[in-house]
């Protein structure tokens, strides 16, 4: 795939607030982020519902070739607390649902690995148990990426993704997570240990240290290298823009030729 045909797999996310401008001017799609707060799901759910379609139009990409992310805030499918983890099974069939209704059937959750909290065998096994179980409710047209957060490299990700053995489920790279300080492998080793399972690739910059959503080409991330070895090893991997203010990552893309 060439530089110019990333804008075909590319979105923004609405956590920016000109998402949809910037949208339109790129001609991308949008990965909806308004459930990431769960609340949102209990509470004028249709409202919300009405708010993403609005969002939406005039897009040159419909929603339902998008990606739509799954609450996260004190959720597990590796918790130890069986409430818990029926809680995390609950949000996660409710995100099915409210995705399927904005005609979404690509969902990225996290992983939910917290260091410290959960034993690495424990994270793994767990997961493998509870996505197993759950895939078996879940429709054959389905497609979940499961997300980085706190994970020190890819390798626990990879186990997952690889025990559960189901076709409907890979990974989601997230660059700007794989260069915070919680982070021990850099982000170019994550994309090569990944790249067996990867589905899609969250873009955004920082330091190092924080987790702070710059834009593309505001941090020590190597985007450049970055976005050309995911194209090389995964071209059917799509990519979703993370900054709260999206027009200077989109124009970052343009002049380096990644948008036609």
């Amino acid at each position: 795939m060439s530089r110019a045909e990333l804008v075909k797999r590319l979105f923004i996310s609405t956590i920016g607030e000109d998402c949809a401008a910037e949208a339109r001017r790129a001609g991308c799609g949008l990965e909806i982020a308004e459930f990431c707060w769960a609340q949102y799901i209990d509470v004028d759910r249709e409202e919300h519902i009405a708010h993403v379609r609005e969002l939406a139009k005039g897009l040159e990409v419909p929603l339902e070739a998008g990606w739509f992310h799954a609450p996260f805030a004190e959720i597990s499918p590796c918790a130890i607390d069986p409430r818990v983890l029926a809680l995390t099974r609950e949000r996660y069939l409710q995100s099915l649902e409210t995705a399927s209704a904005l005609g979404i059937r690509r969902l990225v959750i996290h992983g939910g690995y917290i260091p410290y909290v959960y034993y690495p065998q424990t994270y793994v096994e767990g997961s493998i148990r509870f996505w197993r179980e759950l895939l078996r409710e879940l429709p054959v047209d389905i497609t979940i990426a499961l997300e980085n957060v706190m994970e020190p490299d890819a390798s626990m990700l990879v186990e997952i993704a690889e025990g559960v053995g189901d076709k409907r489920l890979g990974l989601c790279l997230d660059l700007g997570h794989a260069n915070c300080v919680v982070s021990k492998s850099p982000p170019m080793e994550w994309i090569d240990a990944m790249s067996k399972h990867l589905l899609h690739v969250h873009i955004h910059n920082n330091y190092g240290a924080g987790d702070l959503h710059n834009s593309l080409g505001d941090g020590t991330v190597p985007m450049e290298a970055a976005l050309d070895r995911v194209t090389e090893l995964c071209p059917n991997a799509t990519f979703t823009i993370e900054n709260m203010v999206c027009k200077p990552s989109i124009d970052w893309l343009e002049s380096r030729g990644y948008l036609g």
